[in-house]
C-alpha cells in the first residue's frame, strides 16, 4: 500500500462521510458545515489526482462561495421547526429499488460507452489556455453572470429586511 492510496482512502472516507452527516444532520446550520466538509475533501482528492487548479476552484468556488452564501442564506431566513413525519416502510422499499434501477442503468451507460483511445497532449489545453477563453472571448457572459449573482444577494437581502420589518 502506497501513501497515495491511504490518503486517498482517508479523503474518500471523509468525504463520503461528510456526505451522510449532511443527509442526517436535523439543523440546516449543521447540513452546510457538513457539506462544506465534503467539499474540502473533494478538494484534496482533486490534488492527489495531479489537478491543482480544480482543487483550488473546488475550494473557491464550492467551499468558499457556495457554502458562505448558504450560511448567509440559512441565517438571513427564519426557521421553524417541524417534526418529521415517519417514513413508512414502503416508500423506503420503493425509495431503494428506484436509486438501484438508476444505478444499473447509470453503470450500463458507462460501460457501454466507448472510450477515446487517441492521446492527448496535455500542453495542447492548460490553465493559460483557459484564461485566456475566459477573459478574452467569454468577457462579458463571465460578468454578466457576476452581475445576476450580485443583484440576486442584493435582493435576498432587501427581501429579508422587508419580512423582518413586517414581523416586527
Amino acid at each position: 500500500m502506497s501513501g497515495e492510496f491511504i490518503a486517498f482512502f482517508v479523503l474518500s472516507v471523509m468525504a463520503i462521510g461528510g456526505a451522510v452527516f449532511m443527509i442526517n444532520m436535523q439543523r440546516v446550520m449543521h447540513m452546510a458545515l457538513a457539506l462544506a466538509f465534503t467539499f474540502f475533501s473533494i478538494a484534496g482528492i482533486y490534488l492527489l489526482l495531479n489537478a491543482p487548479f480544480l482543487a483550488v476552484i473546488q475550494v473557491l468556488i464550492y467551499t468558499g462561495a457556495i457554502s458562505i452564501l448558504m450560511l448567509f442564506g440559512i441565517m438571513l431566513t427564519k426557521h421553524r421547526y417541524e417534526e418529521k413525519s415517519a417514513v413508512a416502510r414502503w416508500q423506503g422499499v420503493i425509495g431503494f429499488i428506484g436509486v438501484a434501477c438508476f444505478l444499473g442503468v447509470l453503470m450500463w451507460t458507462i460501460y457501454r460507452t466507448p472510450l477515446l483511445s487517441g492521446q492527448g497532449n496535455p500542453k495542447d489545453f492548460g490553465i493559460h489556455q483557459l484564461g485566456a477563453a475566459v477573459f478574452k472571448e467569454y468577457a462579458i457572459p463571465f460578468e454578466v453572470a457576476s452581475i445576476l449573482l450580485l443583484v440576486a444577494l442584493v435582493g435576498a437581502v432587501i427581501l429579508a429586511k422587508r419580512e423582518e420589518n413586517e414581523c416586527s
